[in-house]
C-alpha cells in the first residue's frame, strides 16, 4: 500500500483572543512615557482634523455640567445616527484634563532639570524591533528583556521564567525555545548583555571579539581561562593556571590584562556610553508629602494640551443629519468621511483619558502599599512588592500594571525615581515577617563596614551572622546579595 494516498482533514475550534484597534491604542498610549505622549498627541493633531485643541475655560455653563454628568442626555438628532449622539452632546467637551491641583504641580516639575541616560531596557527593545522574529518569539525575548537585572545579567532560572510567562502572561512556552530566546538576546550590544552568571558575561564578550578578530592568538588564551580555568581566575592563583594551559608567564599577562577590561556589568555600561545627557527625564508622576503626612499625586501633564472634538466637524454632521432625507452621493460619502474623522478622535480622546486613569490608579496602588518611603524617604522602608501586588490593589491586570511600571518616573520630596525602584522580592524571617530583600542587603552592609579590616567576615560567616539575627539565608544567598551590593569576597578586602 502506497504511503501517503491519503490524507486527513480535520477541523478544530479554537479561541482566539484578539484585540480591538481602540484596545490597541490604549495599550501603545499606557507604555508611552510623558514626553512622548507630547509627541504623540501632537502628532494626531495634525493628522485628524475633527481633533483640536480646547480650554476647560471655553466651555458653557451647559457643557460644564454635561461634562460633570455620566449620563448625559441624548441629542434629538441621534436617532439617526446612535454612535454620534454621544459626540454631539456630552462628549464635545474637553474630557483630557486630570486632577487635583494639576497646574500648581506642574508647573513646579517643569523647571527641574532632570537628566539620566536611556535605560538598557528601551535601547534593547529598540534593538529587538530589528530582528527578523516571530510574534512569539519576540514575545519571549521581551519577557527576558525585563527580567534582566540593573546590570543587564539574568538572575533566573529559564525554568522560573517559563513559569512566570505561564501564570502571569498566559503564555505556554518551552525550556528549549527560552534558551533559544535567549541566544537572541545574548547577540544584542552591548556584549554580555543577558548572561546567566559573570562567567558566562564574560566569555561572551571574548568570543564575540574572536567574531570580529578571528586570528587573534591571544583571544584564544582568554577564552580557555574564563572557560577551563574560571574558579582559579576568581581565586586569583595565577601559577595553577599557567601550568595547567601550559602558557608562558608573558602571554598570561597580556591575556589577563585584556580579560580585566571586559565589562562585568553591561547594562550599567550601556547607559554610561549613551551619556547622562542623551534625555531629560521629564517625570509622568508629581508625588507631594506634606507635614502631616498626607501624600497627594497628579500626572504631570503640563505640555500636553486638552482635545476635545473640532466644534465645526461636529456641527457639519449636525447639519447633515438634519437633512438626510435630501443627501445626495456626495453628501452621504462626506457624511462617511466626517463619521470615521469624528470616531478616530473620540478614540484618541477617550484612549488618553483611559491611559490617565490607569496610571493614577496604578500610581496610588504603589503609594498605599509603599507609604511609610513616601512620607519618610527611607529606601530600608520599602516592603517586598510585586507586580500582582499593585494589580490587586489597583483592580488591574498584571499585564497593565508592567507596562506602566516600564519607562515611567515619579517626582518625590525626595528625589525622582523610576517606577521599577519600588518593586522588589521579599523574604521571610523566622518568626514570618516579611522583609524586603533590599532591608537584607542593607544589614548585610553593615555587617561588612563594621568588620575587621584585617580578618574581613566569610560568606559563611555572615550567613551566620544574618541567622543570628532571625534571616536564615543560605550561604550562596549572601554570596549573590553581596556580589549585587558590588562587595568583592573577603580575602580581597583585607
Amino acid at each position: 500500500m502506497a504511503q501517503g494516498s491519503h490524507q486527513i482533514q480535520s477541523q478544530a475550534q479554537q479561541q482566539v483572543q484578539t484585540l480591538s484597534p481602540q484596545q490597541i491604542l490604549v495599550v501603545k498610549l499606557l507604555e508611552l512615557p510623558a514626553v512622548e505622549l507630547e509627541d504623540r498627541v501632537h502628532a494626531e493633531l495634525l493628522e485628524n482634523p475633527a481633533l483640536e485643541e480646547g480650554k476647560e475655560d471655553s466651555l458653557t455653563d451647559n457643557e460644564a455640567d454635561a461634562s460633570a454628568s455620566e449620563d448625559g442626555e441624548e441629542d434629538e438628532g441621534a436617532n439617526e445616527y446612535d454612535s454620534l449622539g454621544d459626540y454631539l452632546t456630552e462628549d464635545d467637551i474637553p474630557d483630557y484634563k486630570l486632577q487635583e491641583n494639576n497646574r500648581s504641580k506642574d508647573e513646579r516639575a517643569e523647571d527641574i532639570p532632570f537628566s539620566d541616560s536611556t535605560s538598557f531596557y528601551e535601547t534593547l527593545k529598540e534593538q529587538l524591533g530589528e530582528r527578523n522574529l516571530t510574534e512569539h518569539q519576540s514575545e519571549l525575548v521581551e519577557y527576558l528583556i525585563g527580567s534582566l537585572d540593573d546590570d543587564g545579567l539574568l538572575r533566573k532560572s529559564l525554568e522560573s521564567i517559563g513559569d512566570e510567562l505561564a501564570i502571569y502572561a498566559g503564555v505556554e512556552t518551552t525550556e528549549k525555545e527560552l534558551e533559544e530566546a535567549l541566544a537572541v538576546l545574548q547577540d544584542f550590544d552591548p556584549a554580555g548583555i543577558g548572561a546567566r552568571t559573570l562567567q558566562e558575561c564574560l566569555l561572551i564578550q571574548i568570543r564575540r571579539k574572536k567574531e570580529d578578530n578571528p586570528q587573534g592568538k591571544l583571544l584564544d588564551v582568554e577564552e580557555r581561562i574564563i572557560s577551563e580555568c574560571y574558579e582559579e581566575f576568581t581565586r586569583k592563583h595565577w601559577e595553577k593556571i599557567m601550568k595547567k594551559l601550559d602558557i608562558d608567564e608573558k602571554v598570561f599577562g597580556e591575556a589577563i590584562a585584556e580579560i580585566t577590561k571586559l565589562n562585568p556589568r553591561p547594562g550599567a555600561s550601556l547607559g554610561e556610553t549613551i551619556g547622562r545627557n542623551f534625555h531629560q527625564i521629564v517625570p509622568d508622576f508629581i508625588v507631594e508629602t506634606y507635614d502631616d503626612g498626607t501624600v497627594s499625586v497628579s500626572l504631570n501633564n503640563r505640555n500636553v494640551p486638552e482635545l476635545r472634538l473640532n466644534r465645526e466637524f461636529t456641527e457639519m454632521v449636525e447639519e447633515h443629519t438634519k437633512n438626510k432625507a435630501n443627501q445626495s452621493k456626495k453628501s452621504r460619502e462626506a457624511m462617511m468621511f466626517l463619521k470615521q474623522k469624528i470616531d478616530a478622535a473620540q478614540g484618541f480622546i477617550d484612549a488618553v483619558k483611559q491611559r490617565q486613569n490607569t496610571l493614577m490608579a496604578t500610581m496610588r496602588a504603589i503609594i498605599d502599599l509603599q507609604r511609610p518611603f513616601f512620607v519618610e524617604g527611607d529606601e530600608s522602608l520599602l516592603k517586598p512588592m510585586i507586580l500582582k501586588d499593585v494589580a490587586e490593589r489597583a483592580g488591574l491586570d498584571i499585564s497593565t500594571v508592567s507596562r506602566v511600571s516600564n519607562s515611567k518616573y515619579v517626582q518625590t520630596n525626595f528625589g525622582i525615581y523610576p517606577l521599577k525602584f519600588f518593586f522588589n522580592d521579599g523574604y521571610k524571617t523566622e518568626d514570618g515577617e516579611e522583609m524586603s530583600v533590599r532591608e537584607i542587603k542593607k544589614i548585610l552592609r553593615d555587617c561588612i563596614d563594621g568588620e575587621d579590616k584585617k580578618k574581613p567576615l566569610t560568606d559563611d560567616e555572615l550567613a551566620e551572622i544574618l541567622k543570628g539575627k532571625g534571616y536564615p539565608i543560605a550561604r550562596r544567598t549572601v554570596a549573590k546579595y553581596r556580589q549585587q551590593l558590588n562587595i568583592p569576597v573577603a580575602r580581597l578586602r583585607k
